[in-house]
């Protein structure tokens, strides 16, 4: 097809390895929108296939307006297929879509809509039934394979089990995300749209993500902090279509990224979803998605009880007692050192007391719960954890206990019986 004169409204990005069977039923359901095909583009992003990819985006060409990208493959650079094809895309909305996601007939028009609405701009969450890469329905595949996706929700979709893997989420705040905390970590890639502008703003994806998982959710983060909304239409509605997911991917990998999230937004709440997805904390999880709404409400209750709590004098015999030249991290510093206080990393949890103290290259202040710091292994000797701790130290006391362990040699302060080996810390946390 002629991609015309007129300028697309919206830009399908599709990223693709090796799918070329899950490509076609994408590319198909994509034909098969109800808006004219001239008000929309499709891109495919091919990140270095060598089966008949290409073969099969051609054989649409009659069909869509499209575009084509190859890079070579260097291993998973789904991140960086996706900002290629975004790069190539002339839509005001970029829609993003997995290969394997066969998108209903009203989809790319429902996510129009979508942005079309007043307020600020937004990234816009489809609705995706039968996503569940750990736990596929039985029947789904074959059904993918020959029926189209309106027949396939007719077939399933009175099934608790073919509901979008948010969907508890969702329906718990009637499906308005301005009432779900932290909507951003809802933002994935398989079926969401966002605003041109916003998406290159914020430099769209992370390309450090080289492993399944991640680079959604950070992207939604990011696009959070720009201003962007986020809305959940149940219009744009697609139904993903089973099939392995990367070898080396899946959820094993969510840790390492989400450690890598971490490590380019060092604050509490990245710290909570790390140990969600490292630790598998039930704490942290409500039904089936993460969204702290009883953790961050009792992380605020625990700031404001020890706002006024002056640990200078605990501070002071840190410095009085700890050899010369110790390297050394403190937890719940406040937002005061005593005289003569020694270069040391400094954490707490109450940002405002943090302001307070000077900008100091020997003595770095980060906002942190202390259960997962960016210091490397054995970056410290002396962990020290002052009486600030205590309202985090009943819930997080393992956890705490594990870090201390992964980034120094003993742990001191009045929450602890005196210096603790951290060996015998980690036995204490690997028993518990």
């Amino acid at each position: 097809m002629s991609s015309g004169a007129a300028t697309p409204l919206i830009s399908v990005i599709v990223p693709t390895y090796n799918r070329a069977p899950l490509l076609r039923g994408t590319l198909t359901a994509l034909a098969g929108q109800r808006m004219p095909a001239e008000r929309y583009e499709v891109v495919v992003a091919d990140d270095g296939s060598t089966d008949d990819t290409r073969q099969t985006v051609d054989a649409f060409a009659d069909r869509l307006r499209l575009r084509y990208h190859f890079q070579p493959d260097l291993g998973f650079r789904a991140a960086a297929a996706r900002n290629a094809g975004a790069r190539l895309a002339t839509g005001d909305v970029l829609a993003f879509v997995d290969t394997g996601v066969l998108p209903g007939p009203d989809f790319l028009a429902a996510h129009l809509a979508a942005h079309a609405r007043p307020g600020p701009p937004r990234a816009v969450l489809g609705y995706t039934f039968g996503y569940q890469p750990g736990d596929p329905l039985p029947g789904l595949e074959a059904a993918t394979r020959d029926r189209s996706p309106e027949e396939i929700v007719r077939a399933f979709g009175a099934l608790p089990s073919f509901q979008d893997g948010r969907h508890a989420t969702f329906a718990s705040t009637a499906f308005d995300l301005s009432r779900v905390p932290l909507a951003w970590q809802l933002f994935w890639s398989l079926n969401c749209s966002v605003p041109a502008a916003g998406f290159h703003a914020v430099g769209g994806f992370d390309e450090d993500f080289r492993s399944w998982g991640g680079e959604d959710i950070e992207l939604g983060l990011r696009l959070d902090r720009h201003g962007l909304a986020f809305e959940v239409s149940r219009e744009a509605w697609a139904v993903d279509s089973p099939h392995p997911r990367e070898a080396t991917g899946d959820t094993g990998d969510n840790p390492s990224n989400v450690l890598t999230i971490l490590r380019k937004h060092p604050e509490p709440v990245l710290e909570l979803l790390w140990a969600w997805f490292a630790r598998h904390l039930p704490q942290l999880e409500d039904t089936r998605a993460w969204h702290l709404r009883q953790e961050l409400p009792a992380i605020r209750r625990a700031v404001n009880r020890v706002r006024a709590l002056d640990v200078t004098a605990e501070l002071a015999r840190l410095r009085d007692t700890v050899p010369p030249g110790a390297r050394i991290a403190v937890f719940g510093c406040g937002g005061e050192l005593p005289p003569g206080f020694p270069p040391a990393h400094l954490f707490d949890y109450d940002e405002t007391l943090l302001a307070k103290l000077p900008d100091d290259p020997a003595r770095p202040a980060r906002h942190a719960l202390g259960i997962r710091t960016v210091l490397p292994d054995d970056a410290v000797d002396v962990v020290w954890l002052t009486s600030r701790m205590t309202p985090l130290w009943r819930r997080w006391r393992a956890h705490l206990l594990a870090e201390t362990h992964r980034i120094g040699g003993s742990v001191q302060g009045p929450l602890v019986q005196g210096p603790l080996v951290q060996v015998a810390a980690a036995a204490s946390v690997a028993a518990g």
